[in-house]
């Protein structure tokens, strides 16, 4: 029987008030791609940062081509051949994407940086990943799925045995991960050991071998992908079964909530819409169609040039995120860490620092009130956190979604715009918050919810609006919708319907 190229035994990690890990066991073969699989707050992160170097274990073993290892840091994995491409960018914005695929490990010509070299050198990375882009463009002109591209070039430029991949897909178009896949197929055939992870379950049966499930820290099992179906692994996931993925709830639509009228911006031309009382509003299109920048200019965060936006019958004129909040619109970003969330303050005041209004008086915030408040949502959504005052930025990113998506509830908004609400959020909690969206609709409110997921768009909403080229290409009620309407009217070109 083959034996691993690494091996994890019993890795326990603890921090102040949690243990992450306990006892978690891991198998990577040459060749192989190995799924990581469980809900957010699993421990999948916390153990690929101790393979990584970034964090040390408290207990445990690791043995590297039979060898026990202990990795000192993340210079020394990468020195054994270990990379990892992570889920948060990790670029230098003013340098250019060669510069940023080689910094610290520049190719040099006597004393000074071989800079032909350098960009010839990423240029064949970028034609292997199938990028057209020069090599010697700024990082800063690359959309957030190009970027995300330029990390996994990063990760192969260091030639490593084992890569590491955290939801590389998570802001790539199909045919972005079409080309990773590719590249995927190639790693193994080079006998690379690849550690997958993703909530996406159609990514895990296409390319993946076999599947590591931890749940709360602890190790569940190993599978082999042919033994499995998407029943199976979620059950191992969450250890449940889960009877619906997509609860739809009937709710008897009301008057109209939020009307736009022939909106226009650099970003988005001659749009009208319509959301109502009790009603879910799907926007759908391909990476770039304007679907973030819709929301983002009914919210406020942009600006219009033109066009009116009505809330409850009444005009408003948001010209600031501050506006969007007073006209009870609350706006739940796609980019949690960078629009979302302030990671250096605590699950508490990011959850409250929206809603200060509600939980104040002469000036002074309510600390019972605010407490109880914070309570009930993270009782409410199951929140994973040691308490109220742990740090954002420590908490899983599921669980980081969780919090922003209660933090846009606790302002008691009329219109509830969710971009890509369930990203990098798993099966489980992705059920919760579906719960907590129809519990927002059941209460007579809009939501309008953008997705690149077409089976999250086609369970969860009552009608659906594709864009494309920041145009309405298109409108479904749900009973008509199918994917390939909506992928058909995502694709066009002509002038907005």
């Amino acid at each position: 029987m083959k034996l691993p190229i690494l091996k994890m035994t019993n890795i326990v990690k603890e921090f102040p008030g949690v243990k992450a890990l306990d006892g978690v066991n891991l198998d990577l073969y040459e060749g192989s791609v190995m799924a990581l699989m469980g809900e957010n707050g699993a421990g999948k992160s916390t153990l690929m940062k101790i393979l990584s170097g970034v964090y040390k274990k408290d207990g445990g073993k690791i043995f590297y081509n039979g060898v026990e290892e202990d990795i000192k840091g993340p210079k020394d994995a990468t020195a054994k051949g270990i990379a990892i491409i992570h889920q948060e960018l990790n670029l230098l914005p003013d340098l250019s994407i060669g510069e940023n695929i080689f910094l610290g490990r520049e190719p040099k010509k006597g004393l000074r940086i071989d800079f032909n070299k350098l960009y010839k050198d990423s240029d064949q990375l970028l034609k292997k990943l199938n990028i057209s882009t020069s090599s010697k463009e700024l990082v800063q002109n690359l959309s957030i799925g190009e970027q995300q591209m330029i990390e996994i070039a990063k990760a192969l430029s260091l030639d490593a045995k084992i890569i590491i991949m955290d939801e590389p897909t998570d802001a790539l178009t199909d045919k972005e991960s079409k080309s990773l896949f590719n590249v995927i197929n190639e790693l193994k055939s080079e006998g690379k050991a690849i550690v997958y992870i993703s909530h996406r379950l159609k990514e895990i049966f296409e390319i993946c071998d076999s599947i590591t499930v931890l749940r709360d820290g602890r190790y569940v099992g190993r599978e082999n992908i042919e033994n499995l179906d998407e029943d199976k692994m979620i059950e191992m996931m969450v250890g449940r079964k889960l009877t619906e993925q997509f609860p739809r709830l009937k709710v008897d639509m009301g008057e109209t909530v939020l009307k736009v009228e022939n909106l226009n911006n650099q970003y988005v031309k001659n749009v009208s819409l319509e959301v109502k009382s009790g009603e879910i509003l799907g926007i759908s299109g391909l990476m770039g169609a304007g679907r973030s920048e819709l929301a983002k200019t009914i919210y406020g965060h942009i600006r219009k040039t033109s066009g009116k936006v009505y809330v409850k019958g009444r005009e408003i004129d948001n010209q600031s995120s501050r506006d969007g909040l007073k006209n009870r619109i609350a706006y739940v970003s796609e980019d949690r860490k960078g629009d979302g969330l302030i990671l250096d303050l605590s699950v508490k005041e990011n959850m409250s620092i929206s809603s200060l209004d509600k939980i104040s008086s002469l000036f002074r915030i309510n600390k019972n009130k605010e407490n109880e408040r914070v309570k009930s949502y993270i009782d409410r959504i199951n929140i994973k956190t040691p308490s109220q005052n742990q740090l954002i930025r420590n908490l899983s990113g599921g669980n980081q979604q969780k919090v922003a998506i209660a933090k846009a509830l606790m302002t008691h908004p009329d219109v509830l715009i969710l971009d890509e609400p369930t990203r990098g959020v798993d099966v489980g909690a992705k059920k919760e918050i579906y719960d907590l969206i129809n519990d927002f609709k059941s209460q007579g409110k809009a939501v309008i919810m953008i997705s690149s997921e077409m089976p999250e768009i086609l369970g969860l909403s009552d009608r659906i609006l594709v864009l494309s080229q920041g145009m309405i290409s298109g409108e479904f009620d749900i009973k008509d919708a199918t994917q390939e309407a909506i992928l058909k009217c995502a694709v066009e070109t002509k002038e907005a319907i």
